[in-house]
């Protein structure tokens, strides 16, 4: 537990790094009493954290007031450090949360997906049994929390892709919660992605109910539609089913797509980040790509477009 604590100390220190995600991720495997450990010093963290923000909304005013209690008046040089050492290290503290919540050029998982339940790394697809008529496999950078019952099959889909197999039409449905929508389905097969607060929702059979901000829609197979907070809900419209599978046989198929566009989807996969410099990122392009050999893709643009090339450490590459 004392170990687990450090983690997540780390992780809001604000220092840290690819490398501290890695190890962290193997310290968690090493057994469930490890995982649970993390998970609870999660919940610790976040707990402490409420009752800080508590104390300091309690506190925070009195001080900065114009009269001090006659007791306080002897140790008010104190009562000036200690404030500013609060506040500064409120400060680290909230320049730490952000670079967890939100990790520069996306090199590390964020705070919420190092504490799911199940994560599934850069490049790597897993699959997850979540009951005996519901199957989950989930696709790179996924994270998940499990939310399930008994009776009632459910996930919350943190960050990432999954595609569900439900193959119970008597049984209760499955429900995989999304950026604040609900997706259920009783007997159905369809994908679901949530990436930066945008979700989409595609069903290749069966049929697929979606809630969001008190609105409903329903999909049937091979249609699909989007939802987030700042597009609301969109209307369904044809889905382009072997497009959207591809992942799951290694592929990544890509029609008439800026090259920015296919960026973005090659660096879910792929360690270290490609980015885009210039015009280049408007380029449109076509092609299926093997997802074990994106690097590929970096001498197709060579070739192509006459890009230049640039590569750092860490597997940055600069295309231009």
């Amino acid at each position: 537990m004392r170990q687990a604590l450090a983690w997540v100390i780390r992780l809001h220190s604000g220092e840290a790094t690819s490398a501290d995600a890695a190890a962290l991720a193997l310290w968690r495997q090493r057994s469930p009493e490890h995982d649970a450990a993390f998970r609870e010093a999660v919940r610790l963290w976040r707990s402490l954290g409420d009752a800080v923000r508590t104390l300091a909304e309690q506190n925070l005013p009195a001080a900065g007031g114009r009269t001090v209690a006659r007791g306080a008046a002897t140790n008010s040089s104190l009562s000036r450090r200690v404030l500013i050492g609060g506040v500064t290290a409120a400060a680290a503290s909230l320049a730490g949360a952000y670079l967890v919540a939100r990790p520069p050029l996306g090199l590390w998982p964020s705070w919420q997906e190092l504490s799911a339940d199940y994560r599934t790394a850069k490049g790597e697809r897993r699959r997850i049994t979540l009951a005996d008529n519901v199957a989950l496999t989930l696709n790179t950078q996924t994270s998940i929390a499990i939310r399930s019952t008994p009776d009632r099959p459910s996930v919350e889909l943190i960050s990432g892709e999954a595609a569900v197999q439900a193959a119970g039409e008597g049984a209760a449905p499955v429900v995989i919660g999304a950026a604040g929508g609900l997706i259920s389905a009783r007997q159905a097969s369809f994908n679901v992605r949530c990436l930066e607060g945008v979700v989409s929702v595609s069903c290749v059979d069966g049929q697929v109910e979606i809630e969001w901000k008190r609105q409903r829609a329903v999909l049937a197979g091979h249609q699909q539609l989007s939802y987030s907070a700042q597009a609301g809900l969109a209307p369904a419209s044809n889905a382009d089913v072997e497009q959207m599978q591809a992942w799951l046989n290694g592929l990544l198929v890509v029609r008439d797509w800026p090259v920015d566009r296919l960026v973005q989807e090659i660096n879910r996969y792929r360690p270290g980040r490609i980015v885009i410099m210039g015009g280049l990122g408007r380029r449109m392009i076509s092609g299926t790509f093997h997802l074990d050999h994106l690097d590929d893709f970096i001498a197709q643009v060579q070739s192509l477009f006459g890009a230049s090339v640039r590569a750092l450490p860490g597997g940055i590459v600069l295309l231009s």
